[in-house]
């Protein structure tokens, strides 16, 4: 059966419905049964399938399942397949359909001629098999695991998804997965091409979310590259030989997807807050010291702030560290880095991360030398912080919370910040992006693939957005990005 392409059933072939009849004496003369029909049908035998097959891998291979599930991982210690219980639908047909013990057999058989166990399992049962048997086998020999990018959706029946690889869309009979499923999102799929419809033959768990097409994009240049070489197009046979490739970039997403994002600071920092706190000698003198660590604000301004004592003297101050502009946020004045807090003796500073806790803690030594004496360093985590946060701290963090609610409420205040936060996600446009290859987004709409690959960052972007559904939020507008970089209106 061509890849990708429906058989028509002849006269005389036994009819695809399993009956054992001939086609002209069963399902073809006057007889059209409906989608439902013959989806109930077929899939109800392709479970008896999957089931015998089943207990067939069981008897004969059951002492290798953790050597193909190291294979389908590509690691010698994968995490444990009871962690990823949800990962069988897709593992257990490449368990099946696809899996050969070592690299050779492999090779040979990249055409697609099948797995071991389904090798084995056919030949054992050869003369057992109904033509529908022989059908659903052959399709979970011969197609390609690929990228899917659901481009319709009718939930709780069917979906329209198009290879985000080679391209074509496929219209899917669908009852489970599509009722989670949204367009934009991505399949790691198997689609069988049957006679009257066409089903996913496995499926990956999880959705995957727009944001990762650029992934997928990469992978689709890298095997065009290849492809360009010898001078013709990415068909679907070249899925098959490139199978593990295409199953190595959907274990990196798969695990990225199961691994806690990362916090980071605008430097590219992880978060890790430090508090520092030195013996002073006096409390005028470290802030003449230390008040210029505060770019933008004058001394006067700083000490408008300050505690003064009876005498007029200074009993305590507390200022933010300040850079001028930002790395990450070229729209951005300056950066906020820590705070520091000045009192009688004792000079306490504040940071989120490592490298700034350094280098802080070298400029107050040098600028204030010997009579800055450093007693401590303490790092916490975000969780060991929250776990730490004194009772009165929550309640001025909560206190500063509902400030924020009565001043969003005002539609002038609500109006300015909008304004401000549109300002700085506009800039967005021309800031180099690491997933789009170290480009600017302006830079990548030139050619089709980064264009494509800007689409589905924005896409998730908007999704994220959709989330928040709080009153007074402030929300970006996502479409004045898409009109600065000459991009269509998201479909509704």
């Amino acid at each position: 059966m061509p890849l990708h392409a429906r058989e028509k059933t002849g006269r005389n072939d036994p009819c695809p419905c399993g009956s054992g009849k001939k086609y002209k004496h069963c399902c073809l003369p006057g007889f059209v049964p409906s989608i439902d029909s013959l989806w109930a049908r077929q899939h109800a035998e392709s479970e008896r399938l999957t089931q015998e097959i089943t207990r067939f891998a069981a008897r004969k291979f059951g002492d290798q399942i953790y050597e193909a599930w190291q294979d389908f991982n590509m690691r010698d210690v994968p995490p444990p397949l009871e962690e990823f219980s949800d990962e069988r639908q897709v593992f257990m047909p490449y368990f099946f359909f696809q899996w050969n013990p070592d690299g050779l057999s492999r090779r040979r058989t990249a055409r697609g001629q099948g797995g071991v166990v389904a090798r084995w399992y056919m030949l054992e049962k050869s003369k057992q098999l109904t033509a529908m048997e022989r059908m659903f086998l052959e399709q979970a020999t011969t197609q390609p695991l690929s990228f899917y990018e659901v481009v319709w959706n009718e939930p709780g029946e069917r979906m329209v998804v198009r290879d985000v690889l080679i391209g074509g869309e496929t219209e899917v009979i669908e009852r489970s997965g599509s009722r989670t499923l949204r367009p934009g999102d991505l399949l790691f799929a198997q689609i069988w091409h049957q006679p009257e419809l066409a089903v996913f033959g496995s499926m990956a768990p999880l959705a995957i979310p727009p944001d990762k097409k650029v992934e997928v994009i990469d992978l689709r240049k890298k095997l065009k590259k290849r492809m360009a070489r010898q001078n013709r197009y990415l068909t679907p046979h070249d899925l098959l030989r490139y199978a593990d490739l295409i199953r190595a970039t959907y274990l990196g997403i798969r695990n990225a997807l199961h691994t806690p994002p990362r916090l980071c600071n605008t430097d590219g920092d992880p978060f890790l807050f430090h508090t520092l706190t030195f013996r002073i000698e006096s409390a005028e003198a470290a802030f003449e010291a230390l008040a210029s660590l505060a770019v933008g604000r004058s001394r006067e301004e700083l000490f408008d702030d300050a505690e003064l004592d009876e005498g007029g003297k200074l009993r305590s101050v507390d200022f933010d560290w300040i850079r001028e502009g930002n790395r990450k946020f070229k729209s951005w004045d300056n950066t906020i880095l820590g705070h520091i807090k000045i009192s009688a003796k004792r000079l306490i500073a504040e940071v989120n991360s490592e490298n700034r806790a350094k280098r802080l803690r070298q400029e107050i030594e040098k600028r204030l030398g010997s009579p800055a004496v450093h007693e401590s360093t303490i790092a916490q985590t975000l969780e060991e912080m929250r776990k730490n946060t004194p009772q009165q701290e929550a309640e001025e963090a909560e206190l500063c919370e509902a400030e924020l609610e009565t001043l969003l409420a005002d539609p002038e205040a609500r109006k300015f910040l909008q304004a401000t936060m549109q300002k700085q996600i506009e800039s967005w446009v021309h800031e180099k992006i690491p997933a789009l290859g170290g480009r600017t987004p302006i830079e990548a709409v030139r050619d089709s693939d980064g264009k494509e690959a800007v689409e589905a960052l924005l896409l998730q972007w908007e999704r994220h957005d959709e989330k928040d559904i709080s009153p007074n939020q402030i929300r970006p507008d996502i479409s004045a990005i898409r009109r600065l970089l000459n991009l269509a209106p998201r479909a509704s």
